[in-house]
């Protein structure tokens, strides 16, 4: 069993409303600018919890959204992010929040399976929302995530009181494709949000003090913990940008003085290798915390020299709310995601017996804690393939850990594809494929990359008789996915290698592609 870090217990866990944290700081400092849009506006924390309440008045007063249902957003990072979020908390609804990269036919699938009755959209995507609309049986009201301040302006700052059950009741609802499959949506109740926001407070990663920038996607459990919530919830600043822009990030570093710098491996690769770096002042910079995909150890050491500031790793996941390990600032080991946050347990098991390891060995890595998912949603099957029955969390990596508790992870036996800290999913491309007229079978796997981490290859077995060329084929899903999700290369074979069940030994493809590679 692996100890948690050098970090105090944050245990017992208060039960309250998500929203509460937020209205703690609001109350503290009204008038201290909580968000900085693009267009360095500002947004003081008392002016986005009012509009909050404001809103959640509205959900309930004109769309008639009760406890339980679902809101969903569909946007870049924008200052309105927080307050539809913790507007529709505040009238008891749960959020779903959708990846602005989605084609028209990935938000239907979301928006349907999540049971959205309310949709904010930023304008430019609302096209996508309105193609599917006619398929959406419960989707009652659709507004311009731009327009909040309008929708609000007339409400009062009193919302009708919800009940709320911190430990049941579900407060996000984000998806991911887990340790397999399609995606699901992961079940994330207040309790949940609360412990993991206390959890990475007191890994004192960020404070009070804290300048945060975040270009990390708000519809991410990444960016919407780690950087939206823990402004709202430590009195941090927070610079929100729509999208990565290395030079607008190097201006705004300097110029804010950003002291918390969060971000993903290919995005620190593109600034440690800008060729205006040098010119910029970056001594503010506390750290640089990379996650949601494998930091290289000599990437780490290059960006840590070149920023001049430590530079260390953390590890999540959606389904743990979602962070679970990080290195302490006092103590980094580069090559590692660290040592587990307060009051969260983990274990290395053997895969085929689940018998824990002793340390050192490499097997994949088990989770418990209060951050742990609720399970998925309306997937009963994929819950119980991911929470055993003793309540761990299997978390589809591979893992050894040292002597002092450090984690290391070694490769992941799920089979998710991660494309510049995007995931994305084979059987989801593999679905996709099987719509073209031309294909008979397909197999979906990673392909190493040195840019993007990962990228989707695909394998593919033709009808007889049938022809159609890869560029075809690969043109055929680009319309279809969003771009992250795009086919990288494609080859054509004979047959697909399966199991007598005829599931897809996609392990067997890795391990070939491979053996090229080398």
């Amino acid at each position: 069993m692996l100890a948690s870090g050098p970090w105090p217990s944050q245990a017992p866990y208060p039960k309250h409303p998500f929203s509460q944290l937020f209205e703690q700081t609001a109350q503290r400092l009204p008038d201290k600018p909580a968000f900085i849009d693009i267009e360095e506006k500002t947004y003081t924390f008392g002016r986005l919890w009012e509009a909050s309440r404001k809103l959640a008045r509205f959900l309930q007063r004109q769309a008639n959204v009760t406890k339980g249902e679902t809101v969903a957003i569909l946007a870049p990072n924008c200052p309105e992010y927080a307050v539809v979020l913790h507007g529709a908390l505040l009238a008891g609804a749960k959020v779903t929040t959708l990846n602005p990269l989605y084609v028209a036919r990935e938000v239907e699938h979301q928006l349907d399976d999540a049971e959205a009755v309310v949709v904010f959209a930023a304008k430019p995507f609302l096209p996508n929302v309105e193609e599917g609309r006619g398929n959406l049986s419960k989707l009652r009201q659709v507004y311009e995530i731009e327009d909040i301040w309008e929708l609000v302006a007339g409400e009062p700052p009193e919302p009708e009181p919800v009940n709320i059950d911190p430990e049941r009741d579900l407060a996000v609802l984000p998806y991911s494709s887990g340790t397999t499959g399609l995606p699901k949506g992961v079940m994330l109740s207040h309790y949940n949000l609360t412990s993991n926001m206390r959890q990475t407070i007191a890994t004192g990663l960020s404070t009070e003090d804290s300048v945060l920038l975040a270009f990390l996607p708000f519809y991410h459990i990444y960016g919407l913990m780690v950087l939206l919530n823990v402004t709202l919830a430590t009195g941090a600043t927070c610079l929100v940008m729509p999208r990565f822009d290395p030079d607008r990030t190097l201006q705004m570093i300097e110029k804010y003085k950003v002291s918390d710098f969060f971000v993903v491996p290919p995005a620190l690769l593109a600034l440690a290798h800008h060729p205006k770096l040098d010119q910029h002042d970056l001594s503010s910079l506390r750290y640089v915390l990379s996650g949601a995909a494998p930091l290289p150890p000599e990437v780490a050491a290059m960006a840590e020299q070149r920023f001049g500031c430590p530079m260390l790793q953390g590890y999540g996941m959606t389904e743990t709310s979602p962070l679970t390990n990080t290195n302490p600032l006092d103590a980094i080991k580069p090559a590692s995601v660290g040592p587990p946050v307060p009051d969260t347990q983990e274990k290395i098991v053997d895969m085929d017996s689940g018998e824990e390891l002793p340390v050192g060995e490499t097997g994949e890595l088990l989770i418990s804690g209060p951050q742990v998912m609720q399970g998925y949603w309306k997937a009963p099957e994929a819950t119980a393939e991911t929470i055993r029955p003793d309540g761990w969390l299997r978390s589809g990596d591979i893992v050894y850990a040292d002597d002092e508790g450090y984690v290391y992870v070694v490769d992941r036996a799920k089979e998710m594809i991660k494309y510049k800290g995007y995931q994305v999913a084979p059987a989801e491309l593999e679905a996709t494929l099987a719509e073209h007229p031309a294909v008979l079978d397909a197999a979906v796997i990673p392909k190493r990359d040195a840019a993007a981490g990962e990228v989707p290859k695909a394998f593919v077995v033709l009808k007889e008789g049938q022809q159609a060329s890869a560029e075809e084929i690969m043109a055929f899903i680009a319309e279809r996915v969003a771009p992250y999700k795009k086919l990288r290369e494609l080859e054509f074979v004979d047959a697909i290698p399966k199991t007598l069940s005829g599931k897809i030994l996609r392990r067997e493809l890795i391990e070939q592609e491979r053996a090229k590679d080398e």
